[in-house]
C-alpha cells in the first residue's frame, strides 16, 4: 500500500494529475488498515488543489414525481409502486424555497424538476422562477431538468442559470442494468451541450446500485474524463417500491474508499456529499468525509429523503474549521 500511497502522493498531491482507473481501483480495493492514510491524502490533495473552503447548496423540487423514466432506484418513477406522487411548486413557493436556502449561507440553490426532459410548460415556469428568485435573493441558481435539447440549453443560459446538474448515475458498463428507458450516451450528449454553453457542469451518480469494484472505477474515470465544475456523491437509499428497493447499503468504509479515490481522481473538482451519506456514513462519518476530500455539501432535506439539519453540517464545518465559501467569491 505504501508504494500505492507514494505513486498518489507525487503523481495527484505534488503534480495535481489524477489517478487513472487502474489505479482508483487499487485504492477501492484497499485495506481497511490503510484507509486513514488515504483520507489523509485525500485531504490534503483537497486542501492543496482546491483550498479550504466548502460550497454551500440547498436544493427543491419543482415537479416532484410522475417521470415516464424507470431509473430504477427512483421512487419519483410513475411506473413503480412507489408513495411519491406528482405535485407541481408554485413561484412564491419557489423563491420562499430560495429565501431559505440563502440564510443558511449557500451560495447555490438548484430547482430540480422530475422529468425524461422538459417541456415547455416547466421551461415557462423555470424562466418565471429564475426572474422571481434573481429579483428577490441573492443567490446562484442552478437547475437538474433531465435531457436536453440545444434550444433548451440556450434558453437556460439566457434565463442565467449558473450551473446545470445531469448525473451520469452510474457507469457505462452497468447503466443499462439501473435505467432502460433512455441511455448512458443520451446523458453524455446533453452534458456536452451544458459544457460547450459556458454554464457549469454538474455530474455524478450514486454508488450502491449493485455495480462491482471495477464499475465503480470505470465510474470514477468517466467523470474525470468528462472533468465537470463538481460531482455529487450520492449513496443508494434504497426506497420502498422501486427495484433496487431492497439493495443493501453500501458500508460505510467503503464509502470513505470511494470519496478518496474519486478526489484522487479528480483533484480540481468539487466533490459534493448528497443523498444517502446519512445513513451510510452516519455523523461521524460525515466527518470523515469532509476530512478525506470532500469540499462541498447539500444542506437540508433531498427530493425525497430528509438530509441532516443545516445547522448541523455549518456547525459541522464551523467545527472543523471549513470556511463557507461565500457569494461574492462566485460571482
Amino acid at each position: 500500500m505504501s508504494d500505492l500511497l507514494d505513486r498518489a502522493t507525487a503523481q495527484v498531491l505534488n503534480d495535481g494529475v489524477g489517478l487513472d482507473e487502474a489505479q482508483i481501483l487499487e485504492v477501492l480495493r484497499s485495506p481497511d488498515d490503510d484507509l486513514p492514510a488515504l483520507l489523509q491524502l485525500a485531504h490534503d490533495v483537497r486542501m492543496k488543489w482546491c483550498g479550504p473552503e466548502v460550497e454551500v447548496e440547498g436544493i427543491v423540487s419543482l415537479k416532484t414525481g410522475g417521470c415516464p423514466e424507470d431509473c430504477h432506484f427512483c421512487s419519483q418513477s410513475g411506473l413503480f409502486a412507489s408513495p411519491v406522487r406528482s405535485v407541481w411548486l408554485d413561484i412564491p413557493s419557489l423563491v420562499e424555497a430560495a429565501r431559505q436556502t440563502a440564510a443558511t449561507g449557500a451560495t447555490e440553490f438548484c430547482i430540480v424538476a422530475a422529468v425524461r426532459g422538459p417541456d415547455r410548460r416547466l421551461m415557462d415556469q423555470m424562466r418565471e422562477g429564475v426572474k422571481a428568485i434573481k429579483a428577490e435573493v441573492d443567490i446562484q441558481v442552478a437547475a437538474s431538468l433531465g435531457m436536453l435539447s440545444q434550444e433548451q440549453v440556450d434558453d437556460l443560459v439566457d434565463m442565467g442559470v449558473h450551473r446545470y446538474n445531469h448525473n451520469l448515475e452510474t457507469c457505462q458498463s452497468h447503466f443499462p442494468n439501473v435505467v432502460t428507458t433512455h441511455t448512458w450516451e443520451e446523458r453524455w450528449s446533453t452534458l456536452k451541450m451544458v459544457r460547450d454553453s459556458g454554464m457549469e457542469v454538474c455530474c455524478g451518480g450514486i454508488l450502491g446500485l449493485g455495480e462491482s469494484l471495477e464499475q465503480r472505477a470505470e465510474f470514477a474515470a468517466q467523470l474525470a474524463e468528462l472533468d465537470p465544475h463538481e460531482v455529487p456523491m450520492n449513496f443508494l437509499n434504497p426506497r420502498p417500491g422501486t427495484p433496487l428497493g431492497d439493495q443493501p447499503v453500501v458500508e460505510g468504509k467503503d464509502a470513505l474508499r470511494a470519496i478518496a479515490a474519486f478526489r484522487l481522481a479528480m483533484p480540481r473538482t468539487i466533490l459534493r456529499f448528497a443523498g444517502g451519506r446519512e445513513i451510510t456514513l452516519g455523523d461521524l462519518g460525515t466527518r470523515d468525509g469532509l476530512l478525506g476530500g470532500i469540499n462541498a455539501v447539500i444542506v437540508g432535506n433531498y427530493l425525497t429523503t430528509l438530509g441532516r439539519p443545516a445547522t448541523a453540517d455549518l456547525e459541522l464545518l464551523q467545527d472543523l474549521k471549513m470556511p463557507v465559501k461565500a457569494l461574492s467569491a462566485t460571482i
